[in-house]
């Protein structure tokens, strides 16, 4: 399992299991947080068009939660490249 740590969260690697463009939402995928983690486009450390792509490799910083069906909620998610 990988992880990096980072001053406001420690973030795990985690793939995207789907992504909702027009809702602005989707799962992420990580042994971590069993069963997925659901993220919000508000979560997304980048610029222009928040969005993610199925199959994309991301860094997540995932709190218990009950949203929408999961245990998980991500509190901060960064592209693969940008830990």
């Amino acid at each position: 399992m990988s992880r990096i740590p980072n001053a406001r969260a420690e973030l795990t690697a985690a793939i995207v299991r789907e992504w909702h463009d027009e809702l602005g939402w989707g799962v992420l995928d990580a042994a971590v947080f069993p069963g997925g983690c659901w993220a919000h486009f508000s979560a997304i450390r980048a610029t222009g068009f928040l969005t993610l792509t199925k199959g994309q490799q991301v860094w997540v910083a995932p709190e218990p939660a009950h949203q929408d069906g999961f245990d998980w909620r991500a509190t901060q998610v960064q592209l693969s490249g940008n830990p």
